[in-house]
């Protein structure tokens, strides 16, 4: 199978200005490709990820990826797919987000390789030296206004009246075809990806390039992803899925692949990981035959998340998890349990009312706001629905010392099945 067939057989292919050709061209010899993003935020999300695990997948193929962090472009702002202004950030801004998603470019792509190594550039390294009039006499003229208008990303934003699109923006398209045809002429780059919103800037370029430099370029968008719902892939109710681990926890990512909609898991198994035609295949025949198991969202979960946060952090993200489907706390890690501790309600108590003979569990579920009461406690605790450190008691009389506190802090309570309050000693 080659890369084409592969993207194809994953869904992942939404245009190609020439598959023909381009096909062709592949199985002579490796391409350079690119693709671009523009660093508005310190850090990359899931949503950046189909383009940029495609740059690997091509790389895996033996061709040459380039990832272009937009200095310039950022500065700017993309108007593809928005429907106001971006806020400008500064230079400063921008070089400490390029920093920072540096190193989470390393575990998507293999900069060490000595065969293809993958290469991250700054389009500000290439724009800083030309003047606003050189640019408009070199480049600007090769543009008609008309095609431009005629964009989809531009025509969408000059039909609302009230939002419009400020000059700034409409000459992103210009910027963008700039970076294939520098791209093609310094690194010998053939090939731009993208997401299917991007088709507008990348014919841009393609155009640019056959103007500038007499070059057949292609151009191949991936299908922008939504949620089976319909919603926008990557958006929770708390926000966006960080790949930075101080902006979305270890746990909080799992959790996040593991709570994917039935009718998306197979789908998202082909978009965001490696896995083989043969392994994916034997998930989905796992799925349809007992999608309670969940195997197929266990499979998608770990594996993006051994992707972007190593194995280690994988297997304390699975361990917090069964912690709160009641699994043991034998061996348990003290970093691991701080994972579930920001995940579900926290309440503090005094640590002298559990020295000595403690506090009654009654009065403790209720302090917790588990229980309305000591008496619906008692309840709950005879019933068999009270749990302490993920041990079913049954004695409401049960005192809680001290001697009960997971690392010298906290108590685990649970009642029923998903009722949680983690119990703080200050």
């Amino acid at each position: 199978m080659n890369i084409y067939d592969e993207l194809e057989w994953r869904g992942l292919i939404a245009d190609c200005t020439d598959k023909v050709e381009l096909t062709k061209r592949m199985a002579t010899a490796p391409i350079t490709l690119y693709c671009g993003f523009d660093p508005t935020a310190d850090s990359l999300h899931v949503g950046n990820l189909v383009p940029l695990i495609a740059l690997r997948r091509f790389q895996n193929f033996g061709h040459h990826p380039i990832a272009v962090a937009g200095g310039a472009t950022g500065s700017i702002g993309d108007p593809s797919g928005k429907t106001a202004e971006r806020q400008l950030l500064t230079k400063e801004i921008l070089d400490r987000n390029i920093a920072s998603v540096k190193e989470q470019l390393r575990c998507l792509l293999d900069f060490e390789t000595k065969t293809n190594p993958a290469r991250l550039l700054d389009n500000a390294s290439w724009t800083a030296g030309i003047s606003f009039l050189d640019f408009l006499r070199d480049i600007g003229k090769h543009f008609s206004v008309n095609q431009m208008v005629a964009k989809e990303s531009v025509r969408a934003r000059m039909e609302d009246r009230e939002v419009g699109i400020s000059y700034t923006e409409f000459s992103y398209m210009l910027l963008q075809a700039f970076d294939f045809y520098v791209l093609n002429r310094d690194a010998d780059c053939e090939l731009q990806i993208g997401g299917s919103d991007q088709w507008g800037n990348i014919t841009a370029g393609i155009e640019l390039t056959r103007k500038k430099l007499s070059k057949h370029v292609f151009g191949l968008t991936l299908p922008l992803i939504t949620n089976a719902d319909g919603t926008k892939f990557g958006k929770t109710e708390a926000g966006a899925i960080w790949l930075d681990l101080k902006r979305t926890s270890v746990y909080k990512f799992y959790q996040f692949w593991v709570n994917t909609d039935d009718r998306d898991v197979i789908r998202y198994l082909k978009y965001f990981t490696f896995l083989g035609r043969d392994e994916i295949e034997a998930l989905e025949k796992a799925h349809n035959e007992n999608p309670g198991a969940r195997v197929a969202h266990k499979g998608l979960a770990k594996t993006a998340t051994d992707l972007i946060h190593g194995e280690n952090a994988t297997f304390e993200a699975v361990r917090a998890s069964e912690i709160l489907f009641g699994g043991n706390l034998d061996g348990l890690a003290e970093n691991t349990f701080n994972e579930i501790v920001g995940e579900v309600p926290t309440k503090e108590i005094e640590k002298a009312k559990l020295d000595g003979e403690g506090a009654v569990l009654v009065e403790l579920l209720v302090h917790a706001g588990l229980c309305p009461s000591k008496g619906q406690a008692r309840k709950d605790v005879e019933g068999g629905g009270v749990n302490v450190n993920n041990l079913r008691e049954t004695n409401f009389q049960r005192a809680i010392t001290t001697n009960d506190l997971l690392f010298g802090k906290h108590i685990l309570l649970r009642k029923g099945k998903k009722n949680y309050v983690v119990v703080t000693a200050k």
